[in-house]
């Protein structure tokens, strides 16, 4: 595959309980109209990729857990948000492929945070199907 013929995806995929569902291949593309919506991206769930997360006061964000990696490190986005007021988790790599954020939002959540806890996710459960459960809406 070239490169240069790769399109990232930045797209609404539902609106669930009054609230945009947005995802993302990056979540470098998270962006300021996102506060208070839900983003799903293809990014791994390490430091770096919640620091750009942080950047706005999202309801929720989920990433790829890339095989959660050593010591936690595609996971490790989830405490840092956590820290900072942010529903966050993580689908299965085994569930969707890494860098697509529809595939994010089709796959198995593997980890959350404790507010994503406190909220209602769950790992085990399909994404898309949580975040309507949780959001109050259909998906």
């Amino acid at each position: 595959m070239n490169p240069a013929d790769v399109t990232m995806v930045r797209e609404v995929v539902a609106t669930v309980g009054g609230r945009r569902v947005v995802a993302v291949d990056t979540i470098a593309h998270v962006a300021a109209e996102d506060a208070g919506q839900v983003v799903v991206t293809g990014s791994h769930g390490g430091i770096s990729s919640a620091e750009y997360a942080a950047r706005h006061p999202l309801a929720a964000v989920f990433f790829n857990d890339a095989g959660v990696g050593k010591d936690g490190a595609g996971i490790a986005a989830l405490a840092f948000l956590d820290a900072r007021g942010i529903a966050a988790g993580a689908v299965s790599h085994d569930s969707a492929a890494i860098g697509e954020g529809r595939e994010t939002w089709n796959g198995t959540v593997s980890a959350v945070n404790e507010l994503a806890r406190a909220a209602g996710f769950r790992p085990g459960e399909r994404l898309r199907e949580a975040i309507a459960r949780v959001h109050g809406g259909k998906a």
